[in-house]
């Protein structure tokens, strides 16, 4: 991938950018003291669309900020100064990932929606993609329908699957015909022709260029489901990147440019942001779920017992897509959040404008709080879009010794992957949660969002650097990884909540009393009672001891009524007790429930309070 790890320690000064959908990011790397460390920031609106139509504009004028805050020149002539020269000029390696102009977006189609149609949007949304529609026989639609879709959404790249290998060849080629009667024209260049990747049936193959290979830059890999019972996404992924690159990012306007500044491929924003999630599970053996709140999308990953998922709610984001935001939630959802009264027309005036200016910041404590509202919904939505694609493949045989065994243990079979009791790390990236005025904003975000159980460590990306890092690690784990643990990632706290009941949800029934062993030897007494929220201040790198004893009808993931003996860690926002309990309940009456929310913001002291 052009520079190979063993040069890295020749890497003293790194730049890495982000071309994202609303702001285009850089961030400025150095070496110091056989250690590398973030220095700076700089930021401006992305130029991806007219008038500008050149996205190395707000690149450029984003390194120009970091240049006037160090002091040190990056850009030349001919784009970015390579190598630095031992003191104030040029970089050792420039870097960068993008999402501009919508991220790579693409179709998929298989045979059965539910089996090798649903394994190919799996891979393509581990490669970082959006999936703007996914194609099936059985997916209700009249062929007519299909081929209209198909021409109507002009993606980045096709993913052709269906078939097990051995198995059906006519349904597969079917769908291929969909794709070529259709004639899509990519989104970027009129000229160049559609990736298109096959990763079905083998024994297909040879249909399958008969019918694509004149038309289309076909692309054949192996199959993406090769039997009922195994997915082999990886070829598949390797491809899309590839495809993203030579075709895709050549032709978007101003990227032939930017491919020339940097030795490195580059990665869509999602990608970077994955390899860096996994990273976290890996470091810790830990349980991961990570986010990216981004302005057009939502982007969820997530790592249980070593299986990654990532899946993106293309519509959710928090300045080009809020209104769908809406539309998919609803006023009532959003306005739940809200600790003061709002009519409707106000809220959609407030998010229209969001969407006609979406590189503008909240200007007052009502609009930031309106802003993290629809943040938590669009969270919220992701995670159970997210919850559905992680699960188990469909169509497979079950191992009948487990399924008997989960039956005579009385437990539930999972049609998910994700257990929230088991669930270790919940952490954030996005410009929302990395620019949120107090810390303990972003972690109710998260918590609300997501809306954890148990004992869960919450983190978040300190400035918006994750998908930087992550392919800054294809390059140097240990530049990656010193900046990760020493200036990216901020640990927030803990998050301990309890599940179960009360026996009226009225009422102020107590869920359980704590002891806190705090690190100087002194001891902190709490008692929660349902419907509240509190934190007990601990500071990022403290442990704590603490017992925790449940009352008969909650359960802190030892049983109903059993004491819990753990140790917790501290962070910038500390331990948060949440017993508002799961789902979180909010009163009916609107003035009960402002006063409800005002109650927990100012538990949290997690904003400033509202003039009257």
């Amino acid at each position: 991938m052009g520079l190979q790890e063993e040069s890295s320690k020749d890497l003293n000064i790194i730049l890495a950018t982000d071309c994202g959908s609303t702001t285009s990011k850089a961030r400025f790397f150095k070496k110091i003291n056989g250690e590398y460390r973030y220095v700076t920031s700089g930021e401006a609106p992305t130029t991806v669309e007219a008038p500008f139509e050149d996205v190395t504009y707000g690149i450029t004028n984003a390194i120009k900020e970091v240049e006037e805050l160090t002091g040190h020149r990056i850009m030349g002539a001919k784009g970015i100064i390579t190598p630095s020269n031992g003191s104030n000029i040029g970089v050792d390696l420039y870097i960068t990932t993008s999402s501009a102009g919508g991220g790579l977006q693409m179709m998929c189609s298989g045979v059965i929606r539910s089996m090798t149609a649903e394994s190919a949007e799996r891979a393509s949304l581990g490669a970082g993609a959006i999936v703007m529609d996914v194609l099936a026989i059985d997916d209700g639609r009249p062929i007519h329908e299909k081929i209209r879709r198909v021409r109507m959404l002009r993606p980045d790249i096709i993913l052709v699957a269906g078939g097990t290998d051995g198995g059906t060849i006519d349904l597969v080629t079917s769908m291929a015909e969909i794709v070529a009667s259709a004639d899509p024209k990519a989104r970027f260049g009129a000229e160049y022709s559609l990736p298109v990747i096959y990763a079905g049936n083998k024994d297909a193959v040879a249909s399958i260029k008969d019918i694509l290979e004149k038309k289309y830059a076909l692309v054949v890999v192996p199959n993406v489901r090769p039997t009922m019972d195994m997915e082999n996404p990886e070829p598949t992924r390797d491809a899309i990147h590839e495809c993203f690159m030579e075709h895709v990012m050549s032709h978007a306007p101003g990227y032939d440019k930017l491919m020339k500044w940097t030795p490195i491929p580059i990665l869509p924003t999602p990608a970077g942001e994955g390899r860096m999630f996994q990273t976290i599970a890996k470091m810790y053996n830990a349980n991961v779920i990570g986010v990216g709140l981004g302005g057009a999308t939502t982007n969820i990953y997530s790592i249980f017992d070593g299986r990654f998922v990532r899946t993106v709610s293309a519509n959710l984001g928090m300045s080009y897509s809020v209104g769908n935001v809406l539309k998919q939630t609803g006023v009532e959802n959003i306005i739940r959040w809200l600790p003061f009264e709002i009519d409707e027309i106000a809220l959609r005036h407030k998010l229209y404008n969001k969407m006609f200016r979406p590189t503008t910041i909240p200007s007052t404590l009502e609009n930031l709080l309106v802003e993290h509202a629809i943040a938590r919904e669009a969270l919220r939505m992701g995670f159970i879009h997210h919850r559905f694609l992680a699960r188990p493949l469909q169509g497979m045989q079950r191992d009948q010794k487990k399924m008997e065994a989960n039956i005579l243990a009385q437990q539930e079979i999972q049609d998910t992957f994700i257990d929230m009791k088991r669930l270790q790390w919940l952490g954030g990236t996005g410009g929302l949660l990395s620019h949120a005025p107090r810390r303990i904003q972003s972690a109710l975000v998260l918590i609300d969002g997501f809306q954890p159980e148990g004992v869960t460590k919450l983190a978040q990306d300190s400035v918006f650097m994750m998908p930087h890092l992550g392919v800054l690690s294809t390059v140097s784990p240990k530049a990656a990884m010193d900046i990760f643990e020493k200036d990216c990632l901020v640990r927030l706290g803990t998050c301990i909540t309890p599940l179960g009941q009360p026996k009226d949800l009225t009422g102020a029934e107590e869920v359980a009393s704590f002891t806190f062993e705090m690190p100087d030897g002194s001891k902190v007494e709490k008692h929660s009672t349902y419907g509240t929220i509190e934190v007990i201040p601990l500071p990022e790198g403290a442990n704590a001891k603490v017992e925790i004893r449940p009352t008969s009808r909650f359960d802190f993931g030892q049983g109903s009524g059993k004491t819990l003996d753990l140790t917790v860690e501290g962070g910038v926002a500390g331990i948060i007790i949440d017993a508002r309990g799961r789902p979180i309940h909010f009163p009916e009456d609107d003035q009960k429930r402002i006063k409800q929310i005002n109650e927990w913001f100012n538990a949290l002291n997690a904003y400033p309070p509202l003039e009257k």
